[in-house]
């Protein structure tokens, strides 16, 4: 017999809407900013739900719900992921600092800390991915309280947003659940 055995959907203890929608989050919110790639909008979504965040704020030219592209790789967290959208990344960096946020940025970049250095005490926290290509940029970086690097040990020196944003999520969330 099989040590270990897959669970059914009915299984998993999984939350309905509804009751997700009323229950307690992390205290984190992910910012995309110029993400290209509607799938990799839906893919951060789908993540976000899992990781149990407070809320995604889509900047820039970055693709908003409803879209049959997010709709698909998201498979439902568009609807269970409070979301806003701010066209100036600027203003809603803004908006968070100002609500008491430490806001991270994701990127490789001088001076930054290593994605698993936060600490119970970095929250409430915002975390900004950028453009796959291009990034977040310097001018965005420079309204960061700090900067976050995933290390990067292969040759291609960067991983697909959509993975970089879900690790930062769960290490958010294993930071701030370490202080509860």
């Amino acid at each position: 017999m099989a040590r270990f055995r897959q669970l059914a959907g009915d299984e998993m203890g999984r939350l309905s809407p509804g009751s997700y929608a009323g229950g307690p989050r992390h205290p984190v919110t992910l910012v995309l900013h110029n993400i290209r790639s509607m799938w990799n909008v839906g893919a951060m979504f789908r993540s976000a739900d899992a990781a149990g965040i407070e809320k995604i704020v889509i900047t820039g030219y970055t693709a908003t719900p409803p879209r049959k592209e997010i709709d698909k790789v998201a498979l439902g967290a568009q609807e269970t992921v409070p979301w806003e959208h701010c066209v100036d990344p600027f203003e809603a960096v803004g908006r968070l600092k100002r609500a008491g946020r430490r806001v991270f940025g994701l990127e490789i970049a001088e001076n930054s800390l290593p994605y698993d250095g936060l600490a119970s005490g970095d929250f409430p926290a915002a975390i900004i991915v950028g453009n796959e290509v291009e990034g977040i940029g310097d001018e965005l970086l420079s309204l960061c309280d700090e900067v976050l690097e995933i290390p990067q040990y292969g040759t291609k020196h960067s991983l697909n947003v959509a993975v970089a944003a879900g690790i930062a999520m769960f290490e958010c969330v294993k930071a701030f659940r370490s202080g509860e």
